[in-house]
């Protein structure tokens, strides 16, 4: 890629029965393998591998990987599965997607309106200059971090996909009044949520608004949005680094108040995971 990174999330079972074969020397070589795996791809951003133990039954263990190279990132996802006996793992579910900037980028214009709407500035003013150097900067380091991303090693990590939704036509059809007419009358529902059909402008604005509930959680979560268009089920993935649950649950319940997620967003499962080193996840699992 010319920007950004690949990300992977994978989530295995393990093979109970096929673990009690193991003699203590199998388990230890493969615990001695993947905390070699791991220490090998500990950088800040990229090569990068974190493992997880799921919480709540869907998976035994979680791995989250980055990695510029898409052959680097197979590859990796490769190896870590070598660190296991054969037959001891099963996939549960997996995740392909790519760090990206979003369509609804701040502009210059829009700094200044949040400039004077937020902080309540005066353009012309030192303080008014003053927090536009801020925010241009808060700018040029988002797009930064957005492309390559330096997650916080916190103690909890949820993901999900989601996308918007395509159900109804296109806002813009020369049909849209008649049939949300024929609805309101008959059908008591206006059926319009198709993100795709809106103008950009809306949708810019909609996403703002969105933004704005989640820096509400600035310290508390740190967020991953990655895009999936093409390479996996849904359009994007959402990974979200907490220092304890309580946070992820109000985020995403927050957030689900906002028309762009009320109305147009549809979500996937939800997979909470708990950080753990290979050495803890040992003992927590009793491998």
């Amino acid at each position: 890629m010319k920007e950004g990174i690949h990300v992977m999330h994978l989530f295995y079972r393990v093979d109970r029965m096929a673990w009690a074969e193991l003699d203590p020397a199998g388990s230890a070589k493969a615990l001695e393998k993947l905390e070699a795996l791991c220490e090998a791809n500990n950088n800040a951003s990229h090569p990068l591998i974190r493992s997880y133990t799921n919480v709540g039954g869907k998976a035994d263990l979680a791995f989250m990987l980055f990695h510029e190279d898409f052959s680097g990132l197979a590859q990796m996802h490769r190896d870590l599965e070598a660190c296991f006996p054969p037959g001891a793992l099963e996939i549960v579910y997996s995740y392909l997607s790519v760090t990206e900037l979003t369509d609804y980028m701040p502009t210059d214009a829009d700094l200044e309106a949040r400039a004077k709407w937020e902080f309540k500035l005066t353009p012309g003013t030192k303080a008014f200059e003053e927090k536009m150097e801020e925010l241009q900067q808060w700018n040029k380091d988002y797009k930064h971090y957005r492309l390559y991303p330096e997650m916080p090693d916190w103690d909890v990590m949820c993901f999900y996909p989601m996308l918007k939704k395509r159900d109804g036509w296109p806002a813009e059809s020369c049909w849209t009044k008649l049939r949300k007419k024929f609805q309101r009358k008959f059908l008591q529902n206006d059926g319009d949520a198709n993100w795709y059909g809106l103008d950009f402008k809306d949708r810019k604005q909609l996403m703002r608004s969105h933004a704005t509930t989640g820096r509400k959680f600035a310290g508390r979560i740190s967020q991953l949005i990655t895009g999936s268009t093409g390479l996996d089920d849904w359009e994007w993935g959402v990974t979200l680094m907490a220092k304890e649950v309580a946070s992820v649950k109000q985020i995403v319940y927050e957030m689900r108040f906002d028309e762009v997620s009320a109305r147009y967003g549809g979500f996937g499962e939800f997979y909470i995971n708990l950080r753990l080193n290979p050495e803890d996840l040992w003992k927590h699992l009793s491998l």
